[in-house]
C-alpha cells in the first residue's frame, strides 16, 4: 500500500526562528545545538507521511482556529498547516514564550 506523500515547505519566518534558536544554543553547547537542529528538521520532514498527527494548536483552538497544528520537540513547538499536498512549517517557537500573542500576530495578519 502506498502512502500519500506531502511536500514539507519552510516559511522564511520559520527558518529564521530555527536559526535564532540554534545560534542561541551554540553559545553554550555546540553539540547540543546540532542535536536540536537535527531533531527539529527530522520531525518536520516526517510530516510528509502523516501531517495530521500533530495536535491542533490549543491557543488558536480557543478562538476556533483549527487549521494549524503543532508537534513538540523538547521545549520547541513546530507550528504548521496543511494545504493540498503541502505542509507549511510556519513557526518554531520556544514553548516558554507567550505563544498566543506570537501566533495571533504572525498567522492572522
Amino acid at each position: 500500500m502506498s502512502k500519500n506523500k506531502f511536500n514539507v515547505l519552510w516559511s522564511k519566518i520559520a527558518e529564521r526562528d530555527l536559526i535564532s534558536i540554534i545560534e542561541y544554543i551554540l553559545k553554550d553547547n555546540k553539540s547540543n545545538a546540532k542535536k536540536i537542529y537535527d531533531s527539529i528538521k527530522k520531525a518536520s520532514l516526517e510530516l510528509n507521511s502523516f501531517p495530521e498527527r500533530g495536535r491542533i494548536v490549543p491557543e488558536l483552538e480557543y478562538f476556533f482556529i483549527i487549521n494549524y497544528r503543532e508537534i513538540i520537540i523538547k521545549s520547541w513547538r513546530i507550528i504548521y498547516r496543511t494545504e493540498g499536498n503541502n505542509v507549511y512549517i510556519l513557526a518554531v517557537l520556544d514553548s516558554r514564550r507567550n505563544i498566543e500573542d506570537i501566533l495571533l500576530k504572525r498567522l492572522l495578519v
